[in-house]
């Protein structure tokens, strides 16, 4: 194998990783050893800091196959390095790892799913994994998660468990019987422990880490320097800074270990039973669950420690740990295909593509219910820091750098400082040399002009204003667990919004129905609760086709079926376990209207009432659900009402796809119209369809049957029309961003023309403006993919839409001229299909298409993702604000995510807002450009700073004079550190502004600003140093003068009265120090004045009466 190879780990993914292999080289090590020691630790120091120099300075490289040590390195654009140790796992010396005892054997350092082999391949299967006959396993642990060599791929691949390459119908052949001991015992050797491991380090090991950063280090070089040159006060003044900023820091650091400690640690000791091959139970402790254990959920809930498949049963769950949204959800059994002749047997199971029958770890079980004599059964498919939430914690606990240009100019700019400091280091030896200097106080001095380029407050005070705006957005209830996104929302100019609870109200309101009665639709009807509708398949449609349950006594579950099923009045009872012998075993729950509607109901006189009253009850028990997929646009049941022989389907969703599962002749010639005429006013629309089913279809072949088998070939009922209104502060706030010069975007999973709508409604499109709705259509039948362009106004006006001409769309303009576009004020919109082929196969419109997006509808939660992706290609920072539910990924993906959940924290946004209003946005927006213009102004402070000292240094290095201990001490701790701590409290301007502030420190005006004070401070100090020489007074420096006792201005180093014969032996009592100390100090507040930007950022400093107060004393 090639010495020289690369390969590429996790090809594809977030975190796909170059690899490299070494071995370690006794003789490399040696003369590194060597090193070491000539540089004092140094070098051990830089190695420390630099993984990819460690490496290769002490290894040489290796065939990975092979190899000892592995090289990683990121393939995004920051390019991060990582080194891990090869380890073995030894399989020999376990009890179980006879082939005999191991028929289901998993494939061993596969990145797949655990597949079965027959018990003759095993000893083939361990030797593909293997590479010695001792079975021994080589692997290396990156992030938490395992890296096992895989023979077959000849590479390493991480372990997955049940949630890739399994097919349905082998999740209950093959898995359903649960695992024997043996096999459970093998795996756990592989999988290691079930358990989320955020393990807090000790204070002494932060401690370690945070004191060998290497600005830390810097700090104890020069501590030490200044020791030797007797400036002991300020050295023990920069110590105690050191160790305060030190412990501030362990201290915030060692905090968020515990709190992420805390939130992952509650399903760590949970006891659960599994079942076992020969159907016996066996009680464990969660962390010894294995990718293959069927687990029994226990009726009084549990939070889940896994994620794991519904096979048996159905249950209430909460998943605001993970989504931030705190409505409960159902969870159904996977359909199984091999029992039901028309389903898929060939489909594989993905956990977000089956979300709906997957419980992930994390998330707390409420309820269950299940079949009579029957326990819920899971089986484990995930553990530890593969599951969902794992998953999650591993983006906190190694999370991306934060990319932002002011940072990459900042060390550019310390890096020029240090070009600067070098010139000073030759200056001072040069002129040390020619004044016949000591050698050691040429040494002590030239490396001391090195220390004052880096400020010692430097950290702290780039801080200072990200912690302020910290605690200002905490004051107005925004929480932030990502402070460093703060600078970056100063950047933000565009902000997608999520539609639903986030523009609009978070309820819906029933506006009304209407109905289709022989393929023609009805008046809309107002009042759905009433005697005559009462038995109608629309209202049993309302009554069964929702997700709702009771818990503790309260009807729960998506606000749109609770507004849909209180606008019928009907009562929702799930039965006790006495009760299900009524319906053969089964649980239903049974929906029935109020008794009140049922005596009136009847059409004719006392006789057909007395019929009708035959049935003591009217109730409809719903005998399987299929829940709401937004994948699918739709969720369906299948009903029964008491006393009758056959079932109903019972289907709702988006109406272009309910119409779409309906027989044609059944849709009214006019629905397309219809639904344009409702969306086009803002409504949300709903479809229903029903149908009988067979008379075969008995209750337990229904609990098996595919959702496809029963979703089709449906007779359309009608619509249900939900008015959506918009939040009081919308449109307010959409108006102050477009007039900051912010783009909004909406991105929803609503129908298109009802966002549409709602855009012009909110004045996210002027009413001028045209919006022009891009269809794109995939390769079909030989036929290459296209896009078909449409004005959205013109739809209503034209009764066939797929006669407008797309000549008559400008579509020239996605091609040429942005211009043009700008100019007459166009929008596009587009679906979330119609994204997904434009992605696929128009990548040259994307960025065209990114530019002048507005409405994004029928957005699936990936497809959110990837449309902030492409607004960020398009060098858009991105703010992403919605309500939590399925918005999570692209709430992590923005620059400034901020989630509207009611939860204090969320895991899953860098900003949390405890009320649910988008005036979050501009104040979060405000707050970041204040604290962003304050890191500029603190940095150039800070700059300045170093520069001032620089040039105060070297002017007295000339005459081998230097500052003072004492006056080091007092420009540092009186006006520094107190100008820098207070220039950071100008509060945030009260209102956006269209100007942006600067991203970089590599800018025209900044430059300017920052030379322009270099040229006048050092213009004054040169004044100042060669005028005092011409004053009459002036007296040449020697160790017996007194100059300071003399003007008596610096009494802090005026010699005592009585002490005469002290001498000045280090040149600190003279005239030129006494100026320029005084220049300088008056300079560094000067420049602070002038660099406290306050309009149209920040509030102006005589606002801030800290720093004026700061000025003052400093005067």
């Amino acid at each position: 194998m090639d010495k020289e190879e690369r390969k590429i780990i996790n090809q594809g993914q977030e975190d796909e990783m170059e690899i490299y292999g070494y071995n370690l080289s006794r003789w490399k090590l040696a003369i590194v050893s060597l090193g070491v020691i000539c540089t004092g630790g140094f070098l051990l120091l830089l190695l420390y800091w630099m993984p990819e120099w460690r490496v290769k300075a002490t290894c040489v490289r290796a065939a990975i196959k092979d190899c000892e040590v592995v090289l990683l390195r990121t393939t995004d654009e920051f390019k991060t390095w990582f080194c891990a140790k090869i380890r073995f796992l030894s399989l020999e010396t376990h009890p179980f790892s006879s082939p005999k005892s191991m028929s289901d054997k998993l494939s061993i350092g596969r990145a797949v799913c655990l597949i079965e082999n027959p018990t003759e391949e095993n000893r083939q299967e361990i030797s593909k994994y293997s590479q010695t006959e001792s079975q021994q396993i080589r692997y290396f642990t990156h992030h938490s998660i395992k890296y096992f060599w895989n023979d077959n791929i000849h590479n390493f691949s991480f372990l997955k468990g049940l949630d890739e390459g399994v097919s349905c119908t082998s999740i209950y052949e093959k898995h359903s019987a649960g695992l024997t001991k043996g096999m459970h015992a093998y795996r756990k050797l592989l999988y290691g422990i079930n358990e989320i491991a955020v393990k807090v380090p000790s204070v002494f090991k932060l401690l370690i880490k945070e004191v060998l950063n290497p600005f830390y280090i810097f700090q104890l070089f020069s501590v030490i320097l200044w020791c030797t040159d007797e400036y002991y006060y300020y050295a023990l003044a920069i110590v105690v800074m050191s160790i305060v900023s030190i412990v501030t820091s362990l201290y915030s650091i060692r905090k968020q270990y515990v709190m992420l400690h805390d939130m992952v640690a509650t399903h760590s000791t949970v006891r659960v039973s599994v079942c076992r091959v020969n159907e016996e139970m066996e009680e464990i402790f969660s962390t010894d669950l294995v990718p293959g254990d069927v687990v029994v959920i226990p009726l009084n809930g549990i939070i889940m420690p896994c994620d794991a498949v519904l096979i048996n049963g159905t249950c209430i769950v909460n998943e605001s740990m993970l989504t931030g949204e705190s409505v409960p959800v159902t969870k159904t059994n996977l359909p199984n295909p091999s029992v039901d002749v028309r389903g898929k047997g060939d489909e594989l199971y993905n956990p977000e593509t089956h979300k709906r029958h997957t419980l992930f770890c994390g998330t707390t079980v409420i309820q269950t219910r299940f079949y009579t004599g029957e326990f819920v059964k899971a089986i484990v498919v995930r553990t530890g820091f593969s599951t969902s939430k794992g998953q999650l914690v591993r983006s906190i606990l190694y999370p991306k750098p934060t990319d932002f240009k002011l940072y990459r100019d900042a060390y550019l700019f310390l890096l020029c400082l240090v070009a600067v400091a070098g010139i000073g280091f030759i200056y001072t030896i040069i002129n040390s040399i020619l004044n016949e200097v000591e050698v050691g106080i040429i040494i002590i001095e030239s490396l001391d002009i090195i220390t004052i380029t880096v400020p010692p407050a430097l950290p702290a005070a780039m801080t200072a204003g990200i912690v302020y705006a910290q605690r200002r957005l905490k004051k107005i209830g925004i929480f932030c667990i990502s402070p460093q996104r703060i600078n970056i929302c100063g950047q933000l100019n565009l902000v997608c919004f999520d539609k639903t609870g986030t523009l609009t109200e978070d309820g819906l309101d029933l506006w009304g129905i209407q109905r289709v009665e022989n393929t023609r639709f009805l008046l809309p009807e107002e009042n759905v609760c009433n005697e005559m509708l009462v038995k109608s398949q629309f209202v049993a449609c309302m009554a069964t086709c929702h997700s709702l349950t009771k818990i503790e006594g309260v009807l729960s579950g998506d606000p749109l079926d609770l507004k849909m099923f209180e606008a019928i009045g009907w009562i929702l009872e799930e039965a006790t376990e006495e009760e299900t012998a009524l319906h053969n075993r089964i649980m239903p729950t049974v929906v029935r209207p109020p008794k009140q509607l049922l005596p009136e109901s009847t059409p004719a006189g006392n006789q057909e009432m007395e019929l009708f009253e035959l049935p003591a009850i009217y109730e409809i028990g719903i005998v399987r659900q299929f829940p709401f997929s937004s994948a699918l646009q739709r969720m369906s049941v299948v009903a029964r009402v008491l006393g009758d022989k056959k079932m109903d389907a019972y289907m709702k969703g988006a109406p272009e796809v309910i119409a779409s599962l309906c027989k044609p002749e059944t849709v009214p010639v006019d629905f397309q119209k219809v639904l344009e005429d409702f969306t086009k006013q803002g409504f949300r629309v709903i479809a229903l369809a029903h149908r009988k089913l067979e008379s075969k279809l008995t209750w337990h072949k229904v609990q098996n049957i595919s959702r496809d088998a029963i979703e089709n070939n449906m007779d359309f009922m009608g619509l249900i029309i939900m008015q959506n209104k918009l939040k009081q502060e919308t449109p307010a706030v959409l108006e102050d961003l477009h007039k900051a010069n912010i783009r909004t975007v909406m991105v929803t999973g609503d129908n298109m023309l009802t966002a549409v709508s709602v855009a012009r409604d909110c004045g996210m499109i002027l009413p001028q403006d045209k919006v022009i709705i891009a269809e794109a259509l995939p390769p079909k039948d030989g036929k290459v993919a296209k896009i078909n362009w449409h004005y959205a106004d013109s739809l209503t006006q034209c009764s066939h839409p797929s006669a407008i001409d797309s000549e008559d769309i400008p579509v020239k303009l996605v091609h040429d001229s942005l211009e043009d576009l700008q100019m007459t004020r166009y929008h596009f919109a587009m679906n979330g299909k119609s994204f997904s082929v434009i992605l696929e196969h128009f990548q040259d419109l994307v960025p065209k298409l990114m530019l002048h997006g507005t409405v994004f509808a029928r957005m699936a939660p990936d497809q959110k993702t990837q449309l902030i992706e492409a607004l960020q290609n398009v060098d858009y920072f991105v703010g992403m604000c919605g309500d939590g539910a399925n918005d999570c990924g692209a709430l992590k993906r923005a620059h400034g995510g901020i989630s509207l959940s009611e939860l204090e924290a969320s895991v899953a946004s860098p900003f949390t807002s405890k009320t649910p209003s988008i005036s979050c946005v501009p104040n979060l927006i405000r707050e970041g450009r204040a604290a962003l213009i304050t890191s500029f102004c603190v940095f150039k402070f800070m700059a300045l700073y170093s520069i001032i000292q620089y040039f105060s240094v070297t002017l007295l290095y000339s005459i081998l004079s230097n500052l003072g201990d004492f006056q080091f001490l007092f420009i540092d701790l009186a006006i520094i550190l107190v100008v820098v701590f207070t220039m950071s409290l100008n509060p945030a301007w009260k209102e956006l502004v269209p100007q942006r502030p600067p991203s970089g420190l590599i800018s025209g005006a900044l430059l300017f600003s920052v030379l322009s004070q270099i040229i006048i401070s050092i213009g004054f100090q040169s004044l100042g140093f060669f005028w005092v020489k011409q004053q009459p007074w002036y007296e040449v420096w020697h160790p017996e003068s007194d100059a300071c006792n003399t003007t008596r201005s610096l009494f802090w180093n005026s010699s005592h009265v009585d002490n005469e014969t002290e001498l000045d032996e280090h040149n600190i009592k003279n005239y030129e120090n006494t100026t320029v100390f005084f220049i300088s100090s008056f300079q560094y507040l000067i420049v602070a004045i002038a660099f406290s930007k306050g309009k149209p950022f920040r509030q102006p400093c005589y606002k801030n009466s800290f720093i004026s107060a700061a000025h003052c004393r400093g005067s």
